[in-house]
């Protein structure tokens, strides 16, 4: 079965494992965790001195509760975004976590991920 046509369940297992290690990796500001398992073009565009600012200029992004629900899958081309339900240890309310999957080279790689 093509990546795009499996279900939503079948793309929670793979996605939220990808989901918890930037979330684990972004409350260490940890770049090589991180970034481990971006494509080549995300790669690219996230480099360690623009994401060490992020970090040091959005304390959400270093407080992020280990858990997190996803919402819902939505398919476009050759990707998937999978939309989380995210909260802070520190900060009240709910986030919006957003993770975009796709394969390169035969594997699952994060094409895109941002939370607000």
């Amino acid at each position: 079965m093509e990546f795009i046509e499996k279900s939503d369940k079948d793309i929670f297992d793979i996605a939220n494992p990808l989901w918890l290690d930037l979330v684990k990796s972004s409350n260490k500001n940890d770049y090589g965790g991180f970034t481990k398992n971006f494509s080549e073009t995300f790669l690219m565009g996230a480099n360690e001195v623009e994401i060490g600012k992020q970090w040091a200029n959005n304390k959400l992004l270093s407080t992020l509760k280990e858990e997190a629900n996803p919402i819902g899958c939505l398919r476009r081309d050759e990707h998937i975004t999978v939309i989380y339900k995210q909260k802070s240890t520190e900060f009240p309310g709910d986030y919006l976590g957003r993770l975009v999957l796709g394969m390169e080279y035969e594997a699952v790689k994060i094409f895109g991920a941002t939370i607000f």
